[in-house]
């Protein structure tokens, strides 16, 4: 079904859409053919170099010119510097014919229908049969797109809707005509899946699909609350964004990131192309919101929207709201709700929700209203724009950031209980809910034997999601838990494999993580095959408990200290160690303790999203969990005959001492925190879990034996201390670092050279990890180091001073 491989696409448009959708190819290794328009006249500096427009310099400069733009913007959307090599540019007229030798050809031009119209005409004229065609569109029926193009076109023609920026967000819609082959339908899905690591939601052809249908009715439908509970921007911005499980961005900065009129646009696109739409006053614009499309207050692309951005006192940068009843910028404000502060200590999102509807304040108010209004316009979108619910919520998590789609939010406040309240506030919901309810029902979804299933309302059945056994969810696996404790669940996943998880403030690794690690790996060498360890929260972990660190270091209890770090040591030790295979499968933030237990797991399975990193030297200590030690120990191995062996010593030392963070999980194997050949990244995040089982599996049924500790380990002594000292001096002389910052830098230097030897000599892993410790402990009793500590528990940011 899935025999089709792409090794070269053609990405046709080079705007930001184009560049970056470029860019995410390049990134899984495939090679790009970007092209885009030749310019009609001469830049006043390309005439005074007597150049014609058919010189390549010329006709490439728009498609060089944005692919450039692009690759300097932030967050970079490569996952390392050396994927730009796999993009090759040209121009319509030069290079049009090479289309012919790609796999896949996806269109990206400018939204408007005779444009894309005029680019297929000339696609047709060298795109080989069987090539896959895709358009880029966000609003433009597909099917429209298809009117006198040839069958096979037709057949190998869909629509595929990446957001923006295509790396970071990872939905994809895919959306085919009647016309598509399903084969087709099939292995987009598919690769996306796979291949791009999106979540691929296939769409019916209805105005602006899914996620954006429902994205911006909710956008507009908090517009109109605002001005009905007389709100203001801060307010609603405080009310949207983390506290409720949506992005930091909340709602107004998302609309000037966006662009204000492109929000516009859809939102009027949707009003006029859903006549039968029964919320369609939703996208009446408000005047306040036309009047800043007039004025060209667009949001980021014109220096101001809702927000803007100005230089305050002393130079530093402020940024003002506007007042939309003024129509002038002011301070931001900070908004107090009774409601919103009783719920911020609540960690978990599904408790903190309920809490935040039950409100008794305008914050309840506002809450209550806007859930009522969301799941009526979801619950009659089925089957209009999907006949499937869990494509909805699907939508909304990866394209717009929710933690919890509509559907799911509904589950979490209960179906019955929320209908009869939408009932008595007058808010209609479409027949099938009370079906579903009169069926004895009150959950879209459910977890039956460990998978999850939703309710389908065309068969009045629950159906298993789609995808099996690649993708696992832990948290679906409660009812076989073999183990827990306060802050950590064991799991038995299936085929002999138990999955430890732990669920804490930022996924931080205090005592009960300890303990949960090792208690999993004697339940695993006991009764399993392997352990593999991960979680579903929005970090992997960020790193040891500070605050447990900070209170020791503050009362000088050194024993107690002591005992902590050796702990976290033998934890990281018996990762490495144990009889059965660990692996592990970090995503999103795996600093500190966290990359730690990465370094000594069999296997790394990480998410193509993984920013890991040893950050310990930003707040004045040096990793101490394992980490200094393991540096050291492939320091070592990375040591070549007839070679300095001081060039890995200092590339290994530097990673450290800049606390460098992989920008993605491929650098990861840049700055040697990943093994190449080794360790393997998913681009699914979703995915990563069963692949770590995966990898489970095969390495017991390979034979797995406990590897033997090391003792032969090479260090420098004094060669090196002499080298790097150097170094660190040279950089204090140039005011790059702090007198703090030598010492640190020198104590870590010490470490990974092996202390104060006269000459090479093979040590152990734990004669390291004794000066690990001791240098820990060491730099803990440092007055700058506490203050470095304390203010990252005030502000979760490290410093340098």
């Amino acid at each position: 079904m899935h025999k089709r491989t792409i090794k070269r696409v053609a990405v046709l448009g080079s705007g930001v859409m184009g560049s970056r959708i470029a860019c995410l190819f390049a990134g899984i290794g495939v090679d790009v053919l970007l092209l885009d328009i030749p310019p009609k006249e001469l830049t006043e500096e390309e005439a005074k170099k007597g150049l014609q427009l058919t010189d390549k310099a010329v006709a490439n400069r728009i498609v060089n010119s944005s692919l450039a733009g692009t690759v300097k913007s932030k967050p970079s959307p490569v996952y390392t510097a050396g994927d730009i090599k796999r993009i090759k540019t040209g121009n319509f007229d030069d290079n049009l014919k090479e289309i012919a030798d790609v796999d896949w050809i996806i269109e990206v031009v400018v939204e408007r229908l005779d444009i894309k119209k005029s680019v297929f005409d000339r696609v047709e004229q060298f795109r080989k049969p069987g090539t896959l065609i895709t358009s880029n569109t966000s609003g433009i029926p597909i099917h429209m797109m298809t009117e006198g193009r040839s069958d096979d076109f037709k057949k190998h023609f869909c629509g595929t809707h990446f957001f923006n920026p295509p790396r970071y967000l990872r939905l994809l819609e895919i959306i085919p005509t009647p016309d598509t082959d399903t084969d087709v339908i099939d292995f987009l899905v598919h690769y996306g899946d796979l291949f791009l690591g999106k979540t691929t939601v296939l769409c019916k052809d209805t105005p602006a699909f899914i996620a954006n249908r429902i994205g911006v009715f909710s956008i507009m439908s908090i517009f109109h609350l605002m001005d009905k509970l007389e709100l203001n921007i801060d307010e609603i911005d405080a009310l949207t964004g983390p506290i409720s499980g949506r992005p930091k961005s909340a709602t107004f900065r998302t609309a000037d990131v966006v662009g204000i009129d492109t929000l516009v646009k859809v939102a009027q696109g949707v009003k006029d192309n859903c006549k039968d739409d029964e919320a369609s006053a939703i996208f009446n614009i408000p005047d306040w919101l036309q009047k800043m499309v007039d004025n060209k207050w667009l949001g980021d692309k014109t220096g101001q929207g809702f927000f803007k951005k100005i230089k305050g006192e002393g130079g530093k940068s402020e940024i003002l709201t506007l007042n939309l009843k003024t129509f002038e910028y002011a301070p931001r404000e900070k908004p107090k709700f009774a409601t919103v502060g009783a719920s911020k200590p609540v960690d978990d999102l599904k408790t903190r929700m309920k809490m935040l509807v039950a409100g008794q304040d305008k914050a309840g108010e506002f809450y209550r209203q806007f859930h009522y209004s969301l799941f009526s316009y979801v619950s009659f979108r089925i089957p209009e724009i999907s006949d499937e619910i869990y494509r909805l919520d699907d939508a909304m998590r990866a394209g717009f950031g929710w933690e919890l789609g509509p559907f799911e939010s509904w589950d979490v406040l209960g179906v019955k209980k929320v209908t009869e309240q939408m009932k008595a506030a007058g808010v209609a919901y479409a027949g099938w809910v009370d079906e579903f309810i009169g069926a004895g029902n009150d959950s879209f979804y459910k977890v039956e034997n460990g998978k999850r299933q939703c309710y389908d309302a065309a068969t009045k059945a629950y159906k298993p999601l789609p995808g099996g056994d690649a993708f696992i969810i832990l948290s679906d696996l409660k009812e076989k838990t073999v183990w827990k404790n306060s802050g950590c669940q064991l799991v038995d996943m299936g085929d002999d494999v138990v999955g430890l998880s732990w669920n804490t403030k930022m996924n931080s690794i205090g005592s009960e993580v300890i303990e949960g690690v090792n208690k999993s790996i004697a339940i695993a060498e006991e009764k399993y095959k392997g352990l593999v360890i991960a979680n579903e929260g929005a970090q992997f972990s960020a790193g040891a408990n500070i605050g447990m660190i900070f209170m020791l270091a503050a009362e000088q209890d050194y024993d107690e200290l002591n005992l902590a770090v050796r702990m976290f040591q033998n934890t990281s030790m018996r990762i490495r160690y144990s009889s059965v295979p660990v692996v592990v499968a970090p995503h999103g933030l795996a600093l500190g303790g966290g990359c730690e237990f990465s370094l000594h797991a069999d296997k790394i399975q990480a998410a193509a999203e993984t920013y890991i990193g040893l950050v310990e030297l930003g707040v004045g200590l040096i990793p101490g969990g394992g980490g200094t030690k393991e540096f050291a120990l492939r320091t070592s191995d990375e040591m070549q005959p007839n070679e300095p062996e001081t060039i890995p010593l200092q590339n290994r030392f530097m990673t450290i001492g800049t606390a460098k963070v992989s920008t993605s999980g491929f650098e990861a194997f840049d700055i040697g925190i990943m093994r190449k050949g080794h360790d393997e990244i998913s681009m699914n995040q979703d995915r990563r879990i069963a692949d770590a089982k995966k990898s489970v599996i095969e390495m017991f049924d390979r034979g797995y034996t406990r590897p033997t500790e090391r003792t032969d380990i090479k260090v420098l002594g004094r060669s090196g201390l002499g080298m790097l000292y150097a170094g660190i001096n040279s950089m204090f002389r140039g005011n790059y670092i702090s007198e703090h910052d030598v010492k640190i830098a020198k104590k870590l230097a010490y470490v990974m050279c092996g202390g104060d030897l006269s000459e090479e000599t093979l040590v152990s892993e734990q004669y390291l990890l004794g000066l690990e410790r001791e240098t820990f402990l060491s730099l803990c009793g440092e007055k700058k180091t506490l203050e470095r500590l304390q203010s990252v528990l005030k502000t979760g940011k490290p410093v340098r001073n």
